[in-house]
């Protein structure tokens, strides 16, 4: 697959700005913890001659397409077959105490989008799977077959934020009672019969439904909740964390923990703050920032894009 024919990374120059600072420490390590087909990586390996990366990928795929992208950036390059919650172990496993510049990229990337038969996409008919990483067990079909309707309705009302999960995994129970769920368009064909004609035309009706089995078969949230504080304990003073996330739930966890951590622990009253309660962390943008209208023009996946960054400025206790 050549440069050509992979999609232009989201907000790249943006991203390399808000690194650059820590990427210009001599020696510096940046690691890329959602690589995906090294889109990111290869714009900061040739802007910061003298950089390390370490790339990190759960998805034995993407890190193929990277592997063969970034091969003239020859021992500059670490790729690691990992969940990113695995931060701090690969690493570990490189001999890295501390890094200097970290990038989320969250969510699906291209490569999984734009291969039909991995299943991620409502708009094509393909079989349930939805794993970004083929060699774990837990597929969307697997959860549509043996998940109560207690825990349908959960997931769907949770990570799709779906106002109709109640009627939605009634319905979808009472479909595999007749036949298995084995492709999505199965899926997709339960799901609009149960949505009201109104409903559908404010959008897909399946969409919430695959976007909340997507985040239980990889379990994205919980391991976005581990990831985002094992990133910023490796971060040395001076490194910076920039992260792109795509829906409310990850951003939430992703500005969660960078207010918590930007924050003086201090107890109200006190005459002077301790150097152990000052904040870890520097916000170096107010809130999330979006892509403007020539971003999402030029790339219309960067549309639905909320941008965070921070700067290492004290070790925890």
């Amino acid at each position: 697959m050549t440069d050509d024919q992979i999609h232009t990374p989201v907000l790249l120059e943006r991203c390399i700005e808000l690194l650059a600072p820590a990427l210009d420490t001599p020696g510096a390590v940046f690691v890329d913890a959602t690589l995906g087909m090294g889109g990111h990586s290869a714009g900061i390996l040739e802007r910061f001659p003298d950089v390390t990366l370490v790339g990190l990928d759960r998805d034995p795929d993407a890190l193929a397409i990277a592997g063969e992208r970034l091969a003239r950036f020859g021992d500059r390059v670490h790729l690691v077959h990992t969940v990113y919650d695995g931060i701090l172990d690969a690493l570990d496993g490189l001999g890295i105490d501390e890094v200097h510049g970290i990038l989320f990229d969250l969510g699906v990337s291209s490569l999984q989008l734009d291969r039909v038969e991995r299943g991620f996409s409502y708009s094509k008919d393909a079989p349930l799977d939805m794993r970004m990483d083929g060699t774990s067990e837990l597929t969307a079909a697997t959860i549509l077959a043996e998940y109560s309707e207690a825990d349908l309705r959960r997931i769907f009302r949770e990570y799709g934020e779906e106002k109709l999960a109640a009627r939605y995994a009634q319905k979808i129970v009472a479909a595999r009672e007749v036949e298995p769920f084995v492709r999505s368009a199965q899926l997709v064909d339960v799901i609009t019969k149960a949505t009201p004609v109104a409903v559908q035309r404010q959008g897909h009706p399946a969409k919430r439904v695959f976007q909340a089995l997507r985040i239980e078969v990889n379990q994205e949230l919980s391991v976005l909740e581990r990831a985002i504080p094992a990133a910023i304990d490796a971060l040395a003073i001076g490194g910076r964390i920039v992260v792109e996330a795509y829906q409310s739930l990850e951003d939430r966890i992703v500005k969660r923990e960078l207010q918590t951590r930007s924050t003086s622990s201090a107890p109200a009253g006190l005459p002077v703050e301790l150097p152990e309660h000052r904040p870890e962390l520097k916000l170096l943008i107010r809130g999330a920032e979006l892509a403007n209208d020539e971003e999402k023009a030029a790339n219309p996946r960067a549309t639905p894009v909320r941008l965070r960054a921070a700067e290492r400025v004290r070790r925890g206790s």
